[in-house]
This record gives C-alpha cells, sequence and structure tokens, in this order.
C-alpha cells in the first residue's frame, strides 16, 4: 500500500488532456462571463434613450447585476466547495444565460434590474469557481499563468459585446445583444459531462474510483493500485468551508487587504466598462468609435491579464500587482486630459491592462493563498466584497456625469481607488500562509472520516 500525496502529484505533473479540459471549458465559461458583464455598458446609450432614463438611474440599472454578483461570489463560491464545482459551473451558466435573455424584454427600468439581478448571482459565481478550479487543477509552475489565461476570457468576452454591440445595435436595438446571452445554454452537458471534479471534494465523499480515473489523466505513467491511500493537507480535505476559516491562523489581516483591493480594483473596472462608452460619446465622439474604445479597452486587459500572469510566475506576485496599480491609477486620471485620439487609445488600453487584467492577478494571488480546502470560499469572499465596488461605482460614477463637470473629474474619481489598492496589496502576508500550509500532512481519507 502507498501514500499518493494528490498536491504533489498536480504541482509537479506535465501539461496533459485533462488540464486542457478544464483550460477549455473554464475559459470558455469565462468569456461568457465577460460578454454579460459588458453588454450592459455597451448598450447603455442605446437604453438611456429608448427608456427615457436619467444617468443616475441607469446607474442603477447596471449596479443591480453587480449586486447580484456579490450575492453570487459570496454563496456560490461558498457552495462550490460544498456541492462540487461541476454542479456550480452548470448553476452559474444557466442563471446568467436565462436571465440576461429575459432582460432583453424588459420595458421599464424595474423589470430590467430585477433580471439583471439574478444574472449577476450566476455571474458572480463564476468567478471564484473558476479560479478555485484553476489553482487546483495548475501544475505550480504555471499556476498563475494558467489562472490569467483563462481569464484573459473575461477580456475576449467584452470585445464579443462591443462587436456584437456594432453589428447589432443600431440595426435591432438594444434587446438584440441580451438575447443572444441565451445560447450558453447549450454548452451545460459539455460542461457536466467533460470537467473534472474537485480532489477534495472526491476525497471527502470517497469517490477514490473517480480519484485514480482523474490521477491516471493527470499522470499516466504513474500505476495506481486498488489498495493505494490517497493523501491531502488537513486543510485542503475539511469537510466544511466555514468564512471563519478565512480569518483564522493569521489570516484574518491579509483577508481584509484582499477585501479592500478587490474592492478599489472592481470601483475601476465598473466604472470604466460601465461609463466609458457614454463619457466619451459626450466628449464628442460617434456612438460606433466609443464602441470602438471598449474594445481596445478590452485588448488591453487581455494583453494585461496573460502579461501579468506570466511576470507573476517570474516575479513575486505582490511587486506584479503594485506595478500594475500604480500604471492603472496614472493612465485612468490623465485620460481626460490626452490631447488626441492615439493617446487616448493607449491610455484605455493600459487602463484596461491594469484593471481588468490586475483584478485577475488579484484572484490569483488568494487561489495561491488560501488552503484548497477553503479556495472557492476564499475567492468568492475577495470577489464578493469586491463586488460592493462595483456596485457603487457605476452609481457614484452616474452621479458625477449628471453632474455635468468637467470631464477630467470623471476620470480622476475613477483613479484614486488605483492609490488605496496598492497599499493594501504590500500588507498581505503570504508567507505565513506557505508556513502554515506546509505544517501537517495526513491520510485523506481519515480525514474525512
Amino acid at each position: 500500500m502507498r501514500q499518493i500525496d494528490l498536491r504533489r502529484l498536480v504541482d509537479n505533473a506535465p501539461i496533459g488532456r485533462l488540464h486542457f479540459a478544464v483550460i477549455l471549458w473554464c475559459g470558455i465559461v469565462s468569456v461568457l462571463d465577460g460578454y454579460d458583464l459588458s453588454i450592459a455598458g455597451v448598450a447603455l446609450p442605446s437604453m438611456m434613450k429608448a427608456m427615457g432614463v436619467s444617468p443616475a438611474t441607469a446607474g442603477i440599472m447596471v449596479s443591480s447585476a453587480l449586486f447580484g454578483m456579490m450575492f453570487g461570489a459570496i454563496g456560490l463560491g461558498t457552495l462550490a466547495d460544498r456541492i462540487g464545482r461541476r454542479w456550480a459551473f452548470v448553476l452559474c451558466v444557466g442563471l446568467f444565460s436565462v436571465f440576461t435573455a429575459v432582460a432583453g424584454f424588459a420595458n421599464d427600468p424595474i423589470t430590467f434590474s430585477l433580471m439583471r439581478f439574478l444574472a449577476g448571482v450566476g455571474v458572480g459565481g463564476v468567478t471564484p469557481t473558476v479560479a478555485a478550479h484553476v489553482t487546483e487543477y495548475s501544475p505550480r509552475r504555471l499556476r498563475t499563468t494558467l489562472v490569467s489565461v483563462i481569464f484573459s476570457g473575461f477580456a475576449v468576452g467584452g470585445m464579443v459585446a462591443a462587436m456584437t454591440a456594432k453589428a447589432l445595435l443600431e440595426k435591432y436595438g438594444w434587446q438584440s445583444v441580451f438575447f443572444a446571452a441565451c445560447l450558453p445554454m447549450a454548452l451545460i452537458p459539455g460542461i457536466f459531462l467533460s470537467l473534472p471534479e474537485s480532489l477534495p471534494f472526491l476525497l471527502r465523499k470517497g469517490d477514490t474510483q473517480s480519484i485514480r480515473k482523474i490521477v491516471n489523466l493527470i499522470r499516466p505513467e504513474e500505476v495506481v493500485n486498488s489498495d493505494d491511500v490517497f493523501v491531502l493537507n488537513t486543510v485542503d480535505v475539511r469537510a466544511d468551508a466555514p468564512m471563519s476559516m478565512l480569518f483564522r491562523d493569521g489570516r484574518g489581516v491579509s483577508t481584509l487587504m484582499f477585501w479592500i483591493s478587490s474592492f478599489m480594483c472592481l470601483f475601476m473596472v465598473y466604472g470604466l466598462s460601465s461609463w466609458l462608452t457614454k463619457l466619451l460619446a459626450s466628449a464628442g465622439h460617434s456612438l460606433g468609435n466609443a464602441l470602438t474604445f471598449v474594445i481596445v479597452l478590452n485588448v488591453g486587459a487581455l494583453i494585461g491579464t496573460l502579461a501579468g500572469g506570466w511576470l507573476s510566475d517570474r516575479v513575486h506576485i505582490k511587486y506584479v500587482l503594485v506595478g500594475m496599480y500604480s500604471l492603472a491609477g496614472l493612465s485612468i486620471a490623465i485620460l481626460g486630459y490626452v490631447p488626441n485620439d492615439f493617446l487616448a487609445y493607449l491610455c484605455v488600453a493600459i487602463a484596461g491592462g491594469c484593471t481588468i487584467g490586475t483584478q485577475t492577478v488579484g484572484y490569483a494571488y488568494a487561489g495561491q493563498y488560501y488552503p484548497m480546502s477553503i479556495r472557492s470560499t476564499g475567492i468568492g469572499w475577495v470577489s464578493g466584497v469586491g463586488r460592493t465596488g462595483a456596485i457603487l461605482s457605476p452609481i457614484v460614477i452616474g452621479v458625477i456625469v449628471g453632474l455635468s463637470l468637467p470631464l477630467q473629474t470623471n476620470f480622476i474619481a475613477l483613479a484614486v481607488p488605483a492609490v488605496i489598492a496598492t497599499m493594501a496589496v504590500g500588507f498581505v502576508d503570504d508567507a505565513r500562509s506557505k508556513r502554515l500550509s506546509m505544517e501537517i500532512s495526513v491520510d485523506g481519507i481519515e480525514a474525512s472520516e
């Protein structure tokens, strides 16, 4: 009889067929997530005109989905550690596909906001579930890179939303971009059948047969016998994942710092995603040109996500985050002062890369910080608390836009959170988490009994 350390097995594994399945499905879900989040922003000028709403009301309409995301990130992120991540994926995709499509039938702000809130619950659950799953199955040497590659799908989804809007909005109306969101329902059977389940979840269930199949896919050369015993750290195989675990063993201050940085980053992300089109249209750009800025924002986000992940596997991830937050604040602050379109495009691209991309690296950082058994819970709370920044941002910026202040004031308001986020990241004590995760290793089956 042997003890097979599942963590060590995954950490040192070569990239194989199972990894491609995880990357494929998590990447697709991330793209869909990005599309769903971006369509309200790209359709905002048309919706405001059609419904005759003020900027402040429009901000509340956009924030309704973000409010739902806060509940989804915390609730579904925690639930994923209890029911298994495959069911969590199916639940998330079903929620945001159905209710986003239904939002296209709304004729008033209240109905629209309610449908978007329900869709947001599904969207919010995607981030912690995807981050935890990719982190769990990624080899250590590529962990941040692969998490960043997956979350670059968010930027791709934003580009798809902008291009879909350019193709459909003026001809078929704002509703058309929402109706298209029902198409992902067709992917649910493939997700459930092809995506491997979480190893700690299977270990808690005592499903050693499924674990053996996954081990054979991760390391085909590894011969697994029927009497072999699978091992994980006690912190990786706990039967529950209470929120209080995030504050135990010296994790309290770091957990709060993750929450603050996520709040500030998402304030910037959703301020730009929700109001960039409207602000630039108000500055004299045509709707088509303003939508092009959204595409540039997401191209920058794609580059920033991939570059941030690549750098984080080579330089300490904390230093990468500090540098990206600093660039985010600078690029957003000067966006209202640039004299020509070329510099405006450059600033928007940097802002996209260092806000959307930075949030992705932040999730990867949190995924590395928390042990497996509370990873979805930890990332879920980071994402969920951060959603309060996402909720407030469209409303706050909407109020500022309604005051008809200079364009520069809007962008300066979006840049201040970058300074606070930079300081918060600096106080994360990742060294303590690494020491604790290496202290005890025991028989995982015994721990689950």
